[in-house]
């Protein structure tokens, strides 16, 4: 009886030892290839999410449905990246899913309009090199405006968290070095800009900004803050003018943003206290 339990072990033991190989050359094979993996689960599940929506139809019904499919589609991606991906890649345990403290949402997020002038201006000025830039003013006619908010839920609360979790938490997690990081930063943002072929430049240096966030932060959520204050700043700036309360200028090709004195006064001041509460409330960070 002892002598088959020895066995029994044994077996086990070798089982764990096999299955502990395997997993290291999957995790071999796979890793070189995790980038364009990530980005190419990234497109087919977003293309996914806007079925509902791909005949052009806005109503609040298609809305919807686009709203429900996201959500299991960010579920499923949080299933990967919390479940599967550190058992094939240990490394990615590096990154924190831990939502940050309150200061620090509220600075990142008073930091996002200044970032969404700065990356117009530079956008607006790398195009005008190549070709002329047509600017008009923004005009919202009230239906146009109320579809703008309803697309708004989506872009600012869900697509970022599902963007940010297929091009850079899935993509750059499985690395350890820092410099293997930045380069698939760099190689996401390329991915990235490639789909939003009307603003590649600009999706390029968010995606840039946004990875280097998250490999600076390692944590996932300091990203998506960026990401969705970014986007909420392209809907306030459609209800800044509604208002009449000043005047912003749209470029569509390329999709950018140019707001006038007050606005961009407004966003240097917003990012000051923004600049304020991440100073005291981000914790120190030891050399890596």
């Amino acid at each position: 009886m002892a002598e088959c339990e020895r066995n029994s072990v044994t077996l086990q033991a070798i089982s764990i030892t096999d299955c502990s190989v395997s997993m290291k050359k999957l995790a071999t094979i796979l890793k070189p290839l995790m980038p364009v993996l990530a980005a190419a689960y990234g497109l087919g599940i977003i293309y996914l999410t806007a079925l509902p929506m791909a005949d052009g139809d806005e109503s609040l019904g298609s809305q919807v449905l686009c709203w429900i499919i996201t959500l299991g589609a960010i579920a499923l991606t949080f299933f990967i990246v919390k479940r599967v991906e550190p058992k094939v890649f240990p490394e990615a345990r590096q990154f924190s899913m831990k939502w940050p403290i309150f200061p620090v949402v509220a600075g990142l997020l008073l930091m996002a309009p200044l970032w969404s002038v700065v990356q117009g201006y530079l956008v607006y000025g790398f195009t005008s090199l190549i070709n002329t830039v047509r600017l008009e003013p923004i005009a919202f006619t009230p239906d146009e405006i109320r579809e703008d908010l309803l697309a708004s839920v989506h872009a600012v609360l869900l697509a970022p968290v599902l963007e940010e979790l297929c091009y850079r938490q899935l993509a750059i997690s499985p690395f350890r070095r820092r410099g293997a990081q930045i380069a698939v930063c760099m190689v996401m943002a390329v991915l990235f800009g490639i789909p939003h072929v009307r603003n590649f430049f600009g999706s390029f240096l968010a995606a840039t900004l946004f990875g280097l966030v998250f490999i600076w932060s390692r944590n996932i959520w300091y990203a998506v803050l960026l990401h969705a204050g970014s986007n909420l700043t392209a809907t306030l700036f459609g209800v800044y003018c509604v208002f009449g309360l000043g005047e912003v200028q749209m470029s569509k090709i390329p999709v950018i943003f140019m707001p006038d004195a007050k606005s961009t006064i407004a966003c240097v001041v917003l990012a000051i206290a923004g600049l304020f509460l991440l100073k005291r409330k981000l914790p120190q960070k030891s050399g890596t």
